[in-house]
């Protein structure tokens, strides 16, 4: 895990389209809330990226992530991009537009294991890229898709 936070001057996060996939997976998931399949396929997509960005509401030295209230406990808000990150900041509330971000970037599958520490802490789920997509998923599930991504065994 890193603690330090997204520089905004370097170009971060996935390829344009990667961040495409992902909005067309979503699409998908509101257009038929019931497929599950389709819900599975987009998580997959997520937690395929190489990391996950933070909005950090804590310290450097200490950080905190967004999260929401929600009726089931915590939302964790993590997002695909360090642009996606400030745009929510911002449609949030949470900085004014030209207002530095802070944010934090854990790599994958690292950050899977860091979500599902927080269920010990209230998090009930995550979130990505809210709002501007509408996916969560219940923060079990992210087990999963830890499992998903541990590499098999030797042939």
């Amino acid at each position: 895990m890193t603690d330090q936070p997204a520089d905004p001057a370097q170009p971060s996060g996935p390829s344009p389209e990667v961040l495409a996939e992902l909005d067309r997976l979503d699409a998908a998931c509101q257009a038929a809330p019931g497929d599950i399949d389709a819900q599975i396929r987009l998580w997959q997509a997520v937690a395929s990226l190489e990391q996950w960005v933070f909005i950090n509401r804590g310290t450097a030295e200490q950080p905190r992530p967004y999260a929401l209230a929600a009726e089931a406990g915590q939302m964790l808000c993590l997002y695909s991009s360090a642009e996606r990150a400030r745009a929510a900041a911002i449609a949030n509330g949470l900085v004014q537009a030209g207002e530095p971000v802070p944010l934090f970037q854990i790599p994958l599958p690292a950050a899977i294991d860091w979500a599902l520490a927080l269920g010990e802490r209230g998090v009930a789920g995550v979130t990505v890229d809210y709002p501007q997509l509408g996916a969560w998923s219940p923060l079990p599930n992210l087990a999963r898709l830890r499992q998903d991504r541990a590499p098999g065994p030797a042939a």
